[in-house]
């Protein structure tokens, strides 16, 4: 009886640790499943993060260089127009050309500096991101460049998040610009709406009407379906708003957008 009770404690001692030897080794091969895919979350992760990085930074670019040299361009033709018969007009236009590409300089250094920071952790030479705050010098550029422009500001303004700030600025930005590049003669108006819960930005330009037949530019064609306007839909969807670009029926174009803000 003794030797049945000692051949059965050893039947159950030896199947208890076939058994726990089994639970450890598929513990440890779960836990070497999870981590390889902790790490391969982590690396899509990373690649995630360098693909939104890489497209932020060609709007950036975009949003730099389009601007400035489509203002250097036109303030380049005027002062070639009047260079023989108004040459103060052609010098203040050449001096606008030079203020262009200063800023131009200056915003790429910024983006530059924002890739491969100052070890110091300091550049004097960096201007900081356009903003609302940097509205005016926008405004005055377009108007010299031969775009008239009327802003209006409504409610009480208040300190932004620094997206929002630099992603309205922008919209008002690629308004003005495209409508100093593709428009013929006219007029924009520049609205900020500074409601509760939302910041509202609408440009209206002047332009063909589409109820008289008038053919759009063809630059401009396809209701503001260009890169730049596409790449501030998606600037406008990351802080959960919505921006919409379209050719007005009384002529001209309306880009309007929604940044919603956090209560205050």
């Amino acid at each position: 009886m003794v030797t049945v009770v000692l051949a059965v404690t050893g039947v159950v001692a030896v199947t208890l640790a076939v058994l726990l030897r089994r639970a450890r080794l598929r513990h440890e091969r779960a836990l070497g499943e999870r981590g390889w895919l902790l790490e391969r979350e982590r690396a899509a992760a990373a690649r995630a993060a360098v693909d939104q990085e890489r497209a932020r930074i060609a709007r950036e670019l975009h949003d730099i260089v389009s601007h400035n040299v489509s203002v250097m361009i036109v303030q380049a033709g005027a002062a070639r127009e009047v260079l023989a018969t108004m040459p103060a007009e052609a010098g203040a236009a050449l001096a606008a050309v030079e203020r262009a590409g200063r800023d131009t300089m200056t915003e790429l250094r910024h983006l530059l500096g924002l890739l491969a920071p100052d070890p110091s952790g300091e550049d004097p030479e960096l201007a900081p991101q356009p903003t609302l705050a940097r509205l005016s010098p926008l405004v005055d550029r377009i108007a010299f460049a031969g775009l008239p422009v009327e802003v209006r500001v409504s409610g009480a303004p208040r300190p932004l998040p620094t997206g929002i700030d630099v992603t309205a600025y922008r919209i008002v930005q690629e308004a003005l610009t495209n409508a100093l590049k593709h428009g013929s003669g006219g007029k924009a108006e520049v609205t900020i709406r500074w409601a509760e819960t939302a910041l509202r930005v609408e440009v209206l330009t002047t332009g063909p009407s589409v109820l008289t037949g008038d053919p759009a530019p063809a630059a401009a064609a396809g209701d503001g379906a260009g890169r730049g306007l596409a790449g501030l839909r998606e600037r406008v969807a990351v802080y959960g708003g919505d921006l919409d670009a379209r050719r007005r029926l009384g002529g001209g174009y309306r880009v309007r957008a929604r940044l919603p803000l956090d209560r205050s």
